[in-house]
């Protein structure tokens, strides 16, 4: 029986695999989220219409933007790109390889859908979910971690919509922004609590961000918004 066990603890996942396995997961869920974010800039910058070098330079400004506010407020200095440059790259990339993907019509599939949306959503929930592990991992406690975990998801989208001139989603009248970042990081930390798997865990937080946020525009969901007009007072739809 002692020796079934030892081979078993042998033959077994070891700590340190699994942390190397996590480290994977985080590393690629970041650069996959770098590449949404540029990308949603890069069609955003083509709504502008700006140069092709100014496309690429606000990709990658919106692409680190929110894992840069991110690692400011946990004290991790010098921020992530500083160290893995390759964060840069694939914004750079991402963001330029976007034009000639739009002009020879192979994004067309996306063409009658708001991309800049879809692909902000993406960036959104991936940036969320980890903002909060690594806020979490850092030695945050839960509801820090949400904060974090939201500031790093929105972060990008609201550098994005200053610089290109409009009200950034977050604070402009319509569907669900800020507050389905909140709920996804919030079950991200729930499911932290389980026995699932860090990345399985991850994967349904993710997945929930980017599918309710889809959602709220398709269908028009919202939170109420409270205005003040001649001194009264009434609930308006607005995005939260």
């Amino acid at each position: 029986m002692n020796t079934v066990a030892v081979l078993i603890a042998q033959n077994g996942p070891s700590q340190e695999s699994i942390e190397k396995a996590l480290g994977v997961v985080q590393t690629v869920v970041q650069y996959a989220g770098t590449a949404a974010f540029a990308i949603s800039a890069a069609l955003l910058a083509g709504r502008r219409r700006m140069n092709v070098v100014g496309v690429v330079v606000f990709g990658v400004l919106v692409a680190v933007g929110g894992g840069t506010m991110r690692d400011v407020l946990l004290g991790e200095l010098p921020v992530y790109w500083v160290s893995e440059p390759l964060a840069l790259l694939v914004a750079a990339v991402a963001a330029g390889l976007t034009i000639p993907l739009f002009e020879t019509g192979a994004m067309s599939l996306l063409q009658r859908y708001d991309m800049v949306r879809i692909f902000d959503a993406a960036g959104m929930a991936l940036f969320t979910v980890l903002g909060t592990n690594i806020a979490l991992d850092s030695g945050a406690g839960a509801v820090s971690a949400v904060v974090v975990g939201v500031i790093s998801g929105v972060g990008g989208g609201i550098i994005r919509d200053t610089i290109a001139g409009k009200i950034p989603d977050v604070l402009s009248p319509g569907h669900l922004y800020a507050s389905v970042a909140i709920a996804g990081s919030a079950l991200d930390v729930a499911l932290l609590e389980t026995p699932l798997h860090h990345s399985i865990a991850a994967s349904i937080a993710i997945g929930f961000i980017f599918v309710v946020r889809l959602l709220s525009i398709h269908y028009g969901w919202y939170l109420p918004r409270f205005t003040v007009d001649h001194g009264e007072h009434r609930s308006d739809p607005g995005e939260s």
